[in-house]
């Protein structure tokens, strides 16, 4: 699938990266994890973003994945590779091994922990943009990373012709007039990297979300992007109340600790493993994760 023949919109799912007992990356829970999301009508998959924990796979591991999801996904679904680092060279070498590789474009992070300037911002991303012509989507997340992209910022990136869209993961709503207000191209793409408050997002002019949540409820959260894009807000909303404790307990724990514990419980992956520093999810934890799974009726 081309990245042409792609728009950035509707329920994207912020793919885990199963692994079993030992550590090692489960090919056969990937295969089942692609085949779910095939059916239930998700609209893209981005596989090794964060939620992937791309911090955590070696970077063989990491290009592994991506084109192993390709290959699984077989032109049924489109695929994003993750490919945010916080060094530039990095980001681009990860960049180009996509290259020519079946992806639809790449999803990059803001650089963590070394908390760049605006300026070094713009010029990462650009750096980025001019090094390849597959479509780049700026992910911003102050939360783990450390750096806010600012509007203004964005407005300025959003001028280069492969920067095509922004997942926006503050929770601050704001954000979608503000960057709104100041990007002038009405193709530039605005997503919700916040599953709490994407159905609002949407209201306000997002277009879909890039969604943990997705990864337990795919067909609910599908369901919930096509009826926001087609103005049924007041059906999105009820699907959403259902599914509103979920988005929080997902969260109860580092992300994705509780996402693979309930990905395993609905029998979606062989096992919930996690790689240090990420440890499994408490007993307090799956308590919680379970009794939200129940209350969204997925159990």
């Amino acid at each position: 699938m081309s990245s042409g023949s792609f728009e950035f919109t509707g329920s994207i799912v912020a793919l885990v990266t199963p692994m079993d007992a030992n550590g090692h990356v489960d090919k056969a829970s990937l295969k089942k994890l692609v085949d779910y999301h095939v059916v239930s009508g998700t609209s893209a998959i981005v596989s090794v973003g964060t939620t992937g924990e791309s911090a955590t796979l070696s970077h063989d591991e990491h290009g592994d994945v991506v084109l192993t999801t390709v290959e699984l996904a077989d032109g049924r679904i489109p695929v994003i590779a993750g490919t945010g680092a916080n060094a530039t060279a990095e980001a681009i070498s990860l960049t180009k091994r996509f290259e020519n590789s079946g992806v639809v474009g790449c999803l990059t992070v803001t650089p963590y922990y070394n908390k760049p300037s605006q300026e070094g911002l713009y010029q990462h991303f650009k750096t980025i943009a001019e090094n390849t012509d597959l479509p780049q989507i700026l992910y911003n997340v102050p939360s783990r990373t450390g750096c806010d992209l600012l509007p203004s910022t964005v407005a300025r990136l959003a001028k280069i012709k492969n920067i095509v869209a922004i997942k926006e993961a503050t929770g601050n709503l704001n954000r979608v007039s503000q960057i709104q207000e100041l990007v002038n191209d009405d193709s530039f793409i605005l997503l919700s990297g916040d599953d709490a408050s994407g159905l609002d997002f949407i209201q306000l002019g997002g277009k879909g979300v890039i969604s943990v949540t997705a990864n337990v409820a795919a067909p609910e959260i599908a369901k919930l992007c096509e009826l926001a894009l087609n103005g049924q807000f007041t059906e999105a909303r009820k699907l959403n109340n259902c599914l509103m404790d979920l988005h929080y307990q997902l969260f109860v724990e580092p992300n994705p600790i509780p996402v693979k514990w309930g990905c395993h419980k609905l029998g979606l992956i062989a096992d919930d493993t996690v790689r240090l520093p990420m440890t499994p999810l408490t007993d307090a934890g799956k308590a919680l994760v379970e009794k939200a799974l129940r209350t969204a009726g997925l159990l």
